[in-house]
């Protein structure tokens, strides 16, 4: 009986130490999830500030852009794609579902591609599907260290781009939806052909007085294409984390009720158990207490 209750109170210790340690990463991750949208908020106005730098830019460089070999299409251009993942695990389907629209994504475009994969849950995901991997890379744990991470990205790309091994480059991560969930994205980042300016043409200027720009269009065009490509890059990274803990944080929910279901059904079996140990003791007591007392009144004449 004792080592019955015992067993229990030590299963309930357990299970109640668990539940701390899910509550503070429930705690981390909607700290975190507020973290990186936030972060995607403040980029939105930059992003739009690009684009209209871009947009003024173009007016007047014309049609013809700064990387002529990206114009027209071709069948077998070299592919280069950049899957957003998830280093550490509690994340659900998080990885299996951008991986998932990787891979349909990559099989319908012609030629092999390489893909360098953030994150190596996404990475072992991809590895096991078949494709040929170029590279990993390690899973930013604050915004500040999105920056490192985008400019490494950019200067790998930029020298597979020089020797001719990734012309058409692609991004995919999860991006958070309304309802506190996420959704599998893809864009293509690279070339920037006509596609992408005739895109950046069709904008509306905000108002009435068309830009000039200062200082050289082609100078300032080039700069202003290196931040498009690394706001791109920020911007799906930071989705991709914020929906990495909302992910996590709906796990943590999960578990942290799993949990309360748990430590209800061991404690009233617990209770139960004492109960029982209580009324036998009681009972032990009762038959003593008779016992006794038949004991003192002596047999019983006849």
């Amino acid at each position: 009986m004792s080592e019955s209750t015992a067993s229990l109170r030590r299963k309930i210790s357990g299970a109640g130490d668990l539940q701390s340690v899910v509550r503070t990463m429930k705690a981390v991750a909607a700290s975190s999830v507020g973290q990186y949208e936030s972060s995607v908020h403040a980029l939105a106005d930059y992003y739009r500030s690009v684009e209209l730098g871009l947009v003024a830019c173009l007016r007047e460089v014309g049609p013809t852009l700064l990387i002529p070999e990206c114009n027209g299409r071709t069948a077998a251009r070299p592919i280069g794609a950049v899957v957003f993942g998830s280093d550490q695990g509690l994340v659900g389907q998080f990885n299996d579902i951008v991986a998932d629209c990787a891979i349909k994504t990559l099989a319908a475009l012609p030629g092999k591609p390489r893909i360098w994969a953030v994150g190596e849950r996404v990475h072992a995901r991809l590895a096991d599907a078949g494709l040929p991997l170029a590279g990993l890379f390690a899973v930013p744990n604050s915004v500040k260290a999105i920056t490192p991470l985008v400019g490494q990205i950019l200067i790998e790309s930029e020298s597979r781009h020089r020797r001719g091994e990734v012309t058409e480059l692609y991004l995919f991560h999860n991006r958070p939806t309304s309802d506190a969930g996420y959704a599998p994205v893809s864009q293509r980042l690279l070339p920037l052909d006509d596609d992408w300016r005739r895109g950046l043409t069709e904008l509306h200027w905000p108002t009435k007085n068309l830009p000039e720009v200062m200082g050289g269009s082609t100078a300032t065009l080039q700069t202003l294409i290196r931040e498009y490509l690394f706001v791109c890059l920020f911007r799906a990274c930071a989705e991709s984390l914020a929906s990495e803990n909302a992910s996590r944080l709906e796990a943590m929910q999960r578990a942290d009720k799993n949990i309360d279901e748990l430590l209800e059904g061991l404690n009233q079996r617990f209770h139960r158990l004492r109960q029982s140990g209580i009324d036998e003791e009681l009972f032990d007591v009762v038959s003593g207490f008779e016992a006794l007392a038949n004991e003192r009144r002596g047999p019983t004449p006849w």
